[in-house]
């Protein structure tokens, strides 16, 4: 939390698409961690190997607790191939953790629930503002700008 606060009104700066990932775990019984414990260990794992390639597609990720039971990770890619490439891969950390997932829900117990939810955002299809902010989000992805760039209102600097 010792990123440097940007005084001032703030949109970001990049103007190319991007593709926003969220990917999350519900922990539904926090005495079944046989079930919920496998999954909280892969992401790191995953997150740690994108980190390492950076041909991989994955700009940023960030870690966000909704609660006591809802864990999730926003994440930018640069296309929606590279995600998909990365899903898919046999020699990866995802495939293996995504069948031992699977496993487990077919046994039963319900002591964990997992969402995501991709959204493909054309350029020029997002706005954004922060206020007194470090860079965060978008504005992480590609920089920020001031405000009066892009536009004084978002419905401006969605138009742009």
């Amino acid at each position: 939390m010792g990123a440097k606060v940007i005084e001032g009104r703030m949109t970001a700066g990049a103007d190319q698409g991007v593709v926003v990932f969220l990917i999350g775990m519900r922990i539904n019984k926090f005495r079944s961690p046989r079930d919920w414990w496998p999954v909280a260990r892969a992401m790191p794992r995953m997150l740690k190997e994108l980190a390492r390639d950076r041909s991989s597609g994955l700009i940023s990720a960030r870690v966000l607790v909704g609660g006591a039971r809802l864990f999730y990770l926003v994440q930018y890619w640069e296309s929606t191939e590279k995600l998909l490439a990365y899903a898919a891969a046999r020699d990866g950390e995802h495939r293996p953790a995504w069948a031992a997932f699977n496993r487990r829900a077919r046994e039963g117990g319900g002591g964990v629930g997992f969402w995501h939810e991709t959204y493909a955002v054309p350029a020029g299809s997002y706005e954004s503002i922060y206020v007194n902010m470090p860079e965060f989000g978008l504005g992480a992805v590609g920089g920020v700008v001031p405000v009066g760039r892009r536009g004084e209102r978002a419905a401006d600097r969605l138009a742009s």
